[in-house]
């Protein structure tokens, strides 16, 4: 959805461009038809309803340009933006993220709590239910925590379950992670996850919405929120997933924009399999460990490859290797190079002391917290 990128805009243009933003059954494409026939914001505002009529745009859009709570949420916007650490990077501007800017219905503006700069370095999006079993959180930290300590941004939707575990992992490691809302920035969903989401901004990560700062939640926004983790993205990896998750909207949307789908498999009896292994025989990538993801995408990373987190290295090299990616015990006997016995003694050790847990044949890192 790129534009001529274009020299900062005036005040004038800048309200105007909120007050469009703000108009009823008016989205991307509206918009962009706008700056295209008037050649700005100020000049569309300013333009006869009976031109916007002509460009077949509805009636309450062009009478609604001009009442007081679309020009009263324009001007709290304007206010929010005085504020340290609160942004707003439009389409046709050089500082917004250029992967989005080549989706045909990227968001023309997008508000930003935290830090924007984020946005233009690789990402990779996490996403899974929001009812996820404790192995699923669990192998979602253990992916989010070395895919970040490889130098990527960890993208998700903040949601509870597997978009939680994910941002939580990254932080842990010190890395970055970027928090895409189904709401306005100041209606955050869910408050469960606001600890969080104060602690991603604190900790130099970021939340952005494309709704204006007041819109509460409703269902339709989330599949639309989707499409932007998908865009700021080089691929989607999908944890844990029921046949009817959002999460396979969010991979339905990333292939059609042309990034990678990534999909962990599970047992055949856990209903939150299921979503995985249909994108499987769609297409998506089987994923196992860390590797599958990063041996495609090494020319992305920022920081030296490395399947362990950045801080101390955990007290059991087979440990190290959980938290890089679940195993089963014949692979952590390949990977380790120890014998079968003593793998199976470490894991028993490991399950006693709280690190580890085995389910359905397979070993998992517990997460912290």
């Amino acid at each position: 959805m790129s534009l001529p990128a274009q020299a900062p805009v005036s005040p004038a243009e800048l309200e105007a461009r909120l007050r469009l933003h703000r108009l009823p059954d008016f989205g991307p494409k509206r918009f962009q038809l706008l700056l295209e026939a008037f050649g700005s914001a100020s000049k569309a505002i300013s333009a006869p309803a009976s031109a916007w009529h002509a460009l077949g745009l509805p009636a309450g859009a062009a009478d609604a340009r001009r009442n007081a709570e679309v020009r009263d949420g324009a001007s709290h916007a304007l206010a929010w933006l005085e504020r340290p650490g609160q942004h707003l990077l439009m389409w046709d501007q050089p500082d917004y993220p250029p992967l989005l800017n080549e989706i045909a219905d990227a968001p023309p503006l997008l508000f930003v709590a935290g830090d924007p700069r984020i946005l233009e370095k690789p990402q990779l999006a996490v996403v899974g239910s929001r009812r996820a079993s404790r192995p699923g959180m669990d192998t979602a930290a253990a992916f989010s925590r070395s895919l970040a300590a490889a130098g990527f941004v960890i993208t998700s939707g903040l949601a509870l379950g597997i978009d939680g575990a994910a941002h939580q992992a990254a932080l842990e490691v010190g890395g970055q992670t970027v928090g895409v809302l189904g709401t306005g920035l100041e209606k955050f969903y869910p408050q469960r996850n606001r600890r969080l989401a104060d602690a991603m901004i604190a900790q130099g990560s970021a939340l952005v919405s494309e709704f204006p700062l007041e819109t509460g939640p409703h269902a339709s926004h989330f599949p639309r929120r989707n499409r932007i983790i998908s865009g700021l993205s080089l691929g989607v990896l999908v944890v844990e997933a029921s046949v009817a998750s959002g999460s396979l909207i969010t991979a339905r949307l990333a292939a059609e924009q042309g990034r990678e789908v990534y999909a962990i498999p599970g047992s055949i009896h856990h209903p939150g399999a299921r979503g995985c292994h249909q994108l499987i025989r769609d297409g998506a990538v089987l994923v196992e460990t860390i590797e599958h993801i990063l041996e495609a995408l090494r020319g992305w990373q920022r920081l030296p490859l490395s399947t362990a987190p950045p801080t101390a290295a955990p007290a059991h090299p087979l440990l190290a290797l959980l938290h890089a990616a679940p195993q089963t015990s014949e692979g952590l006997v390949e990977a380790s190079g120890l014998s079968l016995s003593r793998v199976l003694a470490a894991l028993t050790e490991l399950e006693l002391e709280g690190h580890a847990v085995c389910e359905a044949g397979c070993w998992y890192a517990r997460a912290k917290g």
